[in-house]
């Protein structure tokens, strides 16, 4: 499999090298995509820095930022582009573990195959380390309420590291994605079940950050909050046409025209 790593960046100067080298280290074989949202500390200057070093590192430079789901589409629509076969998602600040990438794309050839599989911090096996309480309530709480509301089978939706199969991005629509935050991967998750796509989850160890800040902020958590109800809202009447003898309409989440956030977490 041709494999490409695509790791979103705002800010993260200190935190991106280790990273990257802790990538390399850990699949040689995969290549991997620093997508820069024209980050002011220079992040982008010291990505093309490693990249002039290491053949297997490439720079996507976008103007401004635009958030988190708008910087994978883009990374993602890169890398489908120029063939690859599975693309997985990963924080830059340390907080993914790079050493667990193995693990998930074992998982995607296990058994009879899955063409997603998520990393999962709430299922038996996974934990979560240096979090504050907010957080904590604030992750396990968002999954519960996705689950209620849109009947999702997973425990954690929310999660940002992940590997995806090329064929099954290419069934999500990602031009019709507008979400932004952490609600762009609760989208993507209820895309791949809603298209009957195999979805699995993996244990994974989610690790604070140990530079810069947290991108989280209200305007990300109220995009989760009313993204997530007025999916569910549609998703609840579409159950009710169907069992009524209507027809279900095309699913996948809403498409809307609200401002977008463009913070990251």
């Amino acid at each position: 499999m041709r494999v490409l790593v695509v790791t979103p960046t705002y800010q993260e100067r200190e935190s991106l090298p280790g990273t990257l080298a802790r990538v390399r280290a850990a699949v040689p074989d995969a290549d991997v995509l620093v997508v820069d949202d024209g980050s002011p500390d220079g992040t982008g200057a010291v990505a093309d820095a490693v990249a002039a070093r290491d053949r297997g590192v490439h720079v996507l430079h976008r103007t401004a930022k635009q958030g988190l789901g708008a910087a994978y589409v883009a990374g993602f629509t890169w890398g489908l582009a120029r063939g690859y076969d599975v693309l997985v998602e990963m924080d830059a600040d340390g907080s993914h573990q790079p050493e667990q990438l193995p693990v998930l794309l074992a998982a995607l050839q296990a058994g009879p195959g899955a063409d997603v599989v998520l990393g999962s911090r709430w299922v038996p096996g996974g934990r979560v380390v240096d979090w504050p309480r907010r957080r904590l309530l604030l992750s396990r709480g968002g999954n519960a309420y996705a689950r209620v509301l849109l009947g999702l089978p997973l425990a954690d939706a929310t999660g940002g590291f992940r590997a995806l199969r090329a064929d099954a991005l290419r069934r999500l629509d990602l031009a019709s994605v507008h979400s932004h935050g952490y609600c762009f991967q609760l989208d993507v998750a209820w895309r791949a079940v809603r298209a009957g796509l195999r979805v699995v989850e993996v244990p994974i160890t989610f690790v604070e950050r140990a530079h810069g800040r947290s991108k989280m902020s209200r305007a990300i958590v109220a995009e989760a909050l009313w993204r997530t109800t007025a999916w569910g809202l549609a998703h609840r009447a579409d159950a009710v046409r169907a069992a009524l003898g209507g027809t279900r309409r095309t699913p996948r989440p809403r498409r809307d025209r609200r401002p977008e956030p463009t913070g990251r977490r």
